[in-house]
């Protein structure tokens, strides 16, 4: 897959502006669409670990784009103005990631319910979002870590003018 070369670069300015350590760990976007998002982060220097693998921090930080871009981009088409926060994680490493790593997150069709469930209710809403990591240039399929991220939503209140 080539990456998406403009969404590729808002993520990086979003890092740049907003959160360094995304545009530390260089990611780039291969696929996103209403149901999916796909994110890769070379294994390199600043990425890896003392045992050659990705660091712990470089998984966590593709694991919360896959699933938080997607969520973004649904809730900058809803027009809404609703904020997005993970409230936890919960991690699963089967095999050491020791090539680039690709995230793959899925769940289009839960984050769009979870949007208009916030809409309807006006209440925080909570979903479990899960992004697989691969590396397929050395592992094919294989799954070699599991993410399951708690996304949080909240409408935010309008503002007297």
């Amino acid at each position: 897959m080539k990456p998406y070369f403009k969404q590729t670069l808002a993520v990086r300015y979003f890092g740049l502006s907003k959160i360094p350590l995304i545009l530390f760990v260089r990611p780039s976007v291969l696929h996103l669409n209403d149901e999916q998002c796909v994110i890769r982060i070379k294994l390199k220097r600043r990425t890896r670990n003392h045992l050659m693998s990705m660091y712990f921090g470089a998984l966590a930080v593709g694991a919360d784009l896959a699933g938080g871009l997607l969520a973004m981009q649904m809730i900058s088409r809803s027009k809404r103005k609703i904020s997005l926060v993970f409230k936890d994680m919960q991690a699963d490493f089967l095999k050491r990631v020791d090539a680039d790593a690709i995230f793959t997150c899925t769940d289009g069709k839960k984050i769009e319910a979870l949007i208009q469930k916030v809409i309807k209710t006006g209440e925080r809403q909570h979903a479990s979002l899960n992004i697989q990591v691969t590396s397929p240039e050395k592992y094919g399929d294989e799954i070699l870590a599991n993410f399951s991220l708690t996304l949080s939503l909240k409408e935010k209140e309008a503002t007297a003018p």
